[in-house]
């Protein structure tokens, strides 16, 4: 599951820039808001659905999240700045970012809106998001954290 979970980040990142650059070109020029302009925020939603039901079961069956703080108790885990990261930090900022992202998508099915302000703000919710996402995943260079670019 971990090795899914990690594959899938990455498929996710390409999928959030495609959907920021379709709502930023959207926002920036004169567009009507199609479904056609709406495919890339539903995949975006799509995927983060997916990543969060796979890092929910990662969370509560793998040994850094629940089951961690079952077994070293909650004042322990946040003592320890690994621990705290997994069990904690990563599971709210993408909690933050998925629910970013549910309130991007629902702005883009609305009728009483107009396109530039559906388009404007899908855009800032899905960067906002993935700024989030960027900022919570356990990227090799934090090195403290002991992940590669793909689990072993």
């Amino acid at each position: 599951m971990l090795h899914l979970h990690s594959i899938l980040r990455y498929l996710l990142l390409i999928v959030a820039i495609w959907a920021i650059f379709t709502m930023y070109s959207g926002m920036s020029g004169k567009k009507s808001f199609t479904p056609k302009s709406k495919k890339p925020a539903l995949f975006f939603l799509i995927l983060m659905d997916i990543q969060l039901v796979i890092g929910l079961v990662l969370y509560f069956v793998g040994p850094l999240g629940y089951k961690n703080i079952q077994n070293q108790g909650f004042g322990e885990v946040m003592k320890n700045s690994v621990a705290r990261f997994f069990a904690l930090e990563h599971v709210v900022g993408m909690l933050i970012a998925l629910i970013l992202v549910h309130i991007g998508y629902a702005i883009t099915k609305k009728t009483d809106i107009s396109d530039k302000k559906k388009f404007s703000n899908a855009f800032w919710l899905f960067l906002f998001a993935l700024i989030l996402m960027l900022s919570f995943i356990p990227w090799p260079f934090r090195e403290s954290l002991g992940r590669g670019w793909m689990p072993r």
